[in-house]
């Protein structure tokens, strides 16, 4: 078994040997070149896509991120490059199955190396990806994102029952403590933001790559204002990792994170969704971006 302290997880060709069920179903196995590619070279990666992560017409978006980011932490193979900032544009929803991640290493510089990725399924792209690792940089350490006052995570890292609420497969495999106004679908003037105490069922060390999976995680922020549930696919997600991982040389794995998303506009039926997450302690881990698309459903 490789490990890959930058983000935090680890490939393996025996996934049955892999910790939890979320390493598992985004495991990758390295089936062409070289450990450490060239400029310019490929690397291809055979996968399998799980049937339980699946959400709505396809498999979660931020399930297929974090996959897509193993392959690409793994085509790296420097563990003081550590994920700084993915980019995935979703074609269309794959079938579960197998499949192929084609990296590439576009560049590859004294401090930092930017990749691209095609993720492929019977012959069809289902994503493109960008993705840029790096060395840590000198320079002032300035913050004024602040964890937002909410009462702290519960011990017993209960939460929800998002299934029995109607929630896609993927969330039996979340906990989630709310932390937010309101209620979705109230149809009032509420602000379209969620926010909620996050973490895989399994307990597991926050890493980049469920970041990955956070950063979509929680339910889409326009159903805060919407008067019932709609389709909500991701056109593009692009993810920026502001810390290393782990934060602490012995992570506690039942650690939950706290995650924010919020959408100001939904016009021609797309909208923006900007997403946070933190550490318990205020450390902030990542920011996301996302275009998605409300499609309502219909009874048809």
């Amino acid at each position: 078994m490789a490990e890959l302290p930058a983000g935090g997880a680890s490939v393996t060709d025996e996934p049955d040997a892999l910790p939890t069920k979320f390493d598992r179903d985004t495991a990758v196995w390295r089936e062409q070149g070289e450990e450490r590619a060239s400029v310019g070279a490929q690397t291809v990666f055979a996968a399998e896509v799980s049937p339980d992560w699946r959400a709505g017409r396809g498999p979660h978006g931020g399930y297929l991120a974090a996959m897509l980011l193993r392959a690409l932490v793994e085509s790296v193979a420097d563990a003081e490059r550590a994920p700084r900032s993915l980019t995935i544009h979703y074609l269309r929803p794959p079938e579960p199955g197998p499949a192929q991640i084609v990296t590439t290493l576009e560049r590859q510089g004294r401090s930092l190396s930017t990749l691209s990725a095609r993720m492929q399924q019977g012959g069809e792209t289902i994503a493109l990806v960008l993705g840029a690792f790096s060395v840590a940089w000198g320079g002032p350490e300035i913050s004024e994102v602040e964890l937002p006052q909410v009462e702290p995570a519960a011990a017993t890292r209960e939460g929800v029952s998002l299934i029995q609420e109607g929630a896609p497969m993927f969330a039996s495999h979340i906990v989630l403590q709310p932390r937010m106004d309101g209620i979705p679908f109230a149809g009032s003037e509420q602000q379209m933001e969620v926010r909620g105490w996050l973490g895989l069922s399994e307990p597991r060390p926050i890493d980049a790559l469920s970041l990955a999976f956070f950063s979509d995680a929680l339910m889409p922020a326009p159903y805060m204002r919407l008067v019932e549930p709609a389709g909500v696919p991701t056109v593009d997600l692009t993810v920026h990792f502001r810390a290393r991982m782990p934060l602490a040389p012995d992570p506690d794995p039942a650690e939950l994170c706290l995650a924010m998303t919020r959408t100001d506009l939904i016009h021609d039926g797309l909208f923006v969704e900007d997403g946070t997450i933190w550490a318990a302690d205020g450390t902030l881990l990542a920011q996301s971006r996302q275009l998605a698309i409300i499609i309502p459903f219909t009874n048809d």
